[in-house]
């Protein structure tokens, strides 16, 4: 997309911190069919799927990894549907560098997929794997997918925490074997953006950036979006996460986080329509049952909605109080009532609801709202405020 920047008041700040910027279009994957539901209790049934990867699409995103097949027949079934949908996205598959993994895509008939296997020491002693065995496991299913026809973007599990010979061992194995991609992988959250870049770096130059290359990162240490801007920086050019950052312990890079702070504050577009961002995370909130925090970045309730009095003071003047304009990503402006409102707040609620209301009873108003809203514990509602008018409260 091409984000209108007037209705952006960021200021200047960035631009001088930052120049020069990378300027090519980065690419979304999103996970969250995948990654997304290993969130704890969460279940898509393949037709909620298929409705999540519609909206997706809808919304601009270029990737939809549509499943891991061999987890049950539903998974299997879901990528089908999928599939099946005619969107106008890349649908991509998850496979483990294992044969019957990729036979399993093969036979849905996707053509594209991410071959994963871990490459830290650690995930090797607990899987009792040793190295050389794991280079001849990627090597073994890279070939076979590609030979099938599937382009392959490979997958180190525990990248961050890798020792870097052995690293650079198992992504020139994969891309030695066919894999048109690769994906540098912080499975534990554990990266600082900094060490985001480096990595990244590495692994682009040592493809002379001309294999490309993704970051997926998780949000254990809440250095998610932050990594993922760095490893764009240092040279990926595809970021992979999930909408409301869904998935295991602390969960994924937020893919609508990621995207915004790229366009708005480091001006590296996307294709993703942010004005559509809060319906999809309204969707995937309701179809996972998992609520998102109000204050949530992007697409939490609060973002636009005022009730200190000090800002209702300026809610006339968008820029002084917010970031960006509502409507760029499909939100309502609002005052509501409670403890912290002011004079200025009740002004604003009584036109807004209409109401016939004389500024010499602004004052009493507020009073009776505040004594409301500390009595209650909450805000007060439109209901509630039109009976204190009614009885000159």
């Amino acid at each position: 997309m091409t984000l209108d920047r007037s209705r952006v008041w960021t200021g200047e700040l960035n631009a001088h911190a930052l120049e020069p910027q990378p300027r090519v279009t980065v690419g979304l994957y999103d996970t969250t069919l995948r990654d997304g539901e290993q969130t704890v209790g969460v279940v898509f049934t393949p037709e909620q799927k298929v409705e999540i990867a519609t909206a997706l699409a809808a919304a601009g995103v270029d990737r939809i990894e549509a499943g891991f097949p061999r987890v049950s027949e539903e998974d299997a079934e879901a990528i089908r549907l999928v599939l099946a949908a005619g969107l106008d996205a890349e649908i991509w598959g998850f496979s483990r560098a294992v044969r019957a993994d990729v036979e399993a895509l093969v036979e849905l008939g996707l053509t594209a997929s991410v071959i994963e296997s871990p490459i830290s020491d650690a995930k090797l002693a607990a899987l009792g794997v040793s190295r050389e065995a794991m280079l001849e496991r990627i090597r073994t299913a890279v070939s076979l997918a590609v030979e099938s026809g599937v382009r392959v973007a490979y997958f180190g599990v525990d990248s961050t925490r890798a020792d870097l010979g052995f690293l650079r061992s198992a992504y020139e194995t994969a891309v030695e074997a066919g894999a048109a991609e690769v994906v540098v992988v912080d499975t534990l959250g554990i990266a600082t953006p900094e060490a985001a870049a480096y990595l990244v770096g590495d692994v682009a130059e040592r493809f002379d950036h001309e294999v490309p290359v993704h970051w997926h990162g998780h949000d254990d240490f809440g250095l998610a979006t932050a990594a993922a801007i760095a490893a764009v920086q240092a040279g990926a050019t595809w970021v992979q996460g999930t909408v409301n950052g869904m998935g295991e312990r602390a969960g994924n890079a937020d893919l609508v986080e990621v995207a915004l702070a790229l366009e708005a504050l480091y001006g590296i577009p996307t294709r993703l329509r942010i004005d559509q961002v809060r319906s999809l995370a309204r969707l995937v909130q309701e179809l996972s049952g998992t609520p998102l925090p109000a204050w949530k970045p992007v697409t939490g309730e609060n973002l636009f909605v005022r009730e200190s009095g000090a800002v209702a003071s300026q809610f006339h003047d968008p820029p002084a109080i917010e970031p960006y304009a509502s409507e760029l990503v499909g939100a309502e402006r609002g005052v509501v009532l409670g403890k912290k409102s002011g004079l200025d707040s009740i002004r604003i609620k009584v036109a807004q609801l209409g109401l016939d209301v004389p500024a010499d009873r602004f004052p009493a108003l507020l009073e009776a709202v505040k004594r409301a809203g500390v009595r209650k514990g909450r805000l007060v509602t439109d209901a509630e405020f039109r009976r204190l008018v009614r009885k000159g409260g």
